[in-house]
């Protein structure tokens, strides 16, 4: 449906472009969206309806535009996203139309997501997995081994809408490709929707990363600040991390005893509890280290839930 502007500027003059109008108006008092309007205001007159031909027009226009919708990056309305609406007033004893801009479905859907998506930050994660699609019941049907532990995980999260942040997190441990970071990022996509804010991080690349800040000391205070405070905290993969005596008892331990009792904190692994003492415990420039390993492990084995999340692997699966 071409613009009305379009129209007018082929119109005859005179007494021939009143004619035209009073066609295009009987055309569009023909349309689904005007007679439901006028049914909605049986006050308006024909007279009032020629008045605002310029709004009738770009409201059917619109209406039909959406009945068709192309997707919202290819919307053909005047502003993306949004459609024109119509509302009647009688003042003075005439009807008065006004129009004004709505955002659809497809707009306010994305500006939710885009919310959630604000509330939840990643360090060296796939921002697409954060993002992705989830499917409460694939996550369920696809591997019956993990079954339990997911339908835990939807518990935890019920639990957490329903009576606020918990004190204790998940430890997720199993398998490589099993699925235990896309649980996480369903996690915090769910709880974010509660208005809850969370960070994810991948261990093996932040410790890295975390090395190279000691040059950048403001960099780094904000980077474990944040950590600290945020509602939900996960770090994925840990146990896989070439790790320094620095790092494990000055940034990880700092964070997890700022943490515990306070904030829940959550962690994916190949190894459980027990394995990864012992991975805290060696360090490749102090050797063993027993006890430091223990004092970091109880900031975190008192404060999870372990779960085992068993199957195959699916990583490079369509």
């Amino acid at each position: 449906m071409e613009s009305l502007g379009e129209l007018i500027r082929r119109w005859p003059p005179g007494a021939g472009m009143h004619a035209e109008a009073e066609r295009l108006l009987d055309a569009l008092l023909a349309e689904p969206a005007v007679r439901e309007l006028k049914e909605r205001h049986p006050e308006l007159t024909r007279r009032d309806l020629r008045v605002n031909l310029n709004r009738i027009y770009q409201y059917v226009k619109e209406k039909r535009n959406c009945a068709a919708c192309p997707g919202l990056d290819r919307c053909p309305n005047d502003i993306e996203g949004y459609y024109t609406v119509l509302e009647c007033e009688v003042q003075n004893g005439r009807a008065q139309l006004y129009d004004r801009k709505a955002a659809c479905g497809l707009l306010r859907a994305r500006e939710a997501e885009q919310q959630l998506r604000s509330r939840v930050r990643s360090f060296h994660i796939d921002e697409s997995v954060l993002g992705g699609s989830f499917s409460p019941t694939e996550m369920v049907t696809i591997e019956p081994e993990r079954s339990a532990a997911v339908k835990h995980l939807f518990s935890y999260i019920k639990t957490t809408r329903e009576n606020g942040l918990q004190k204790r997190g998940l430890y997720l441990y199993g398998p490589f490709g099993t699925g235990k970071t896309y649980l996480m990022c369903y996690m915090l996509h769910e709880l974010a929707k509660s208005g809850l804010s969370g960070v994810i991080v991948y261990v093996p690349e932040f410790v890295e990363d975390v090395k190279s800040m000691l040059d950048e000391p403001a960099r780094l205070r904000e980077t474990i600040e944040l950590m600290k405070e945020t509602d939900l905290l996960v770090f994925d993969d840990i146990g896989a991390e070439n790790l320094s005596p620095w790092v494990r008892d000055h940034v990880l331990g700092a964070i997890l005893n700022h943490r515990m009792n306070r904030k829940p904190t959550f962690f994916t692994s190949n190894h459980d509890l027990d394995a990864l003492e012992r991975h805290f415990s060696f360090t490749h420039r102090d050797g063993e280290e027993a006890h430091k390993g223990q004092r970091i492990m109880d900031r975190i084995r008192p404060f999870v839930e372990p779960l085992w999340i068993g199957g195959g692997n699916k990583r490079g699966l369509a």
